[in-house]
């Protein structure tokens, strides 16, 4: 699939709607199920999840300059090829480890983690960076100006 320039409406609306559900799945288990390490398993899936439903987004619109979008993606990267640990620079054997020049200043970032920090969100992180990723993916890839076609609508965040 090529890069997407711009979202529907009806798009985020609908991952937004998702993101809730799991916010409100996490938030019915019992207390004794909410351990530190599950929680930080749960959310690091659900940033993962974030990121998979925007993942066609366009680098060249998302930016590199330390924003939310930005700030998903490295976490992503970090999580799924340097085993948790926080990685912004590409590693030398894992060509696809980071974008090119991607830049994540730790006091400009949601979740203020610094490279060779431990990737470990909680849901208070969660519902912080999930926040800023959407207004910030409305900012800058809001198709407003697209109309929601049932056709578009049905290929798009099937069950």
């Amino acid at each position: 699939m090529l890069a997407r320039k711009e979202y529907t409406r009806q798009e985020i609306k609908t991952a937004r709607e998702l993101v809730d559900q799991a916010l409100r799945a996490y938030k019915a288990l019992p207390a004794a199920a909410k351990t530190k390490e599950f929680e930080a398993f749960y959310f690091n899936r659900e940033v993962r999840l974030l990121d998979h439903m925007f993942m066609y987004r366009m680098m060249a619109i998302e930016g590199k300059d330390g924003n939310p979008l930005v700030e998903v993606r490295v976490l992503c990267n970090s999580l799924l090829l340097n085993g948790g640990i926080l990685q912004v620079e590409k590693l030398p054997d894992w060509p696809d480890s980071a974008g090119a020049q991607l830049k994540l200043p730790p006091e400009k970032s949601v979740l203020k983690l610094k490279a060779r920090d431990e990737v470990k969100l909680t849901q208070a992180d969660f519902v912080r960076l999930s926040t800023a990723f959407f207004a910030t993916l409305e900012e800058k890839f809001s198709g407003a100006h697209i109309p929601d076609s049932p056709l578009r609508l049905r290929k798009t965040f099937r069950r």
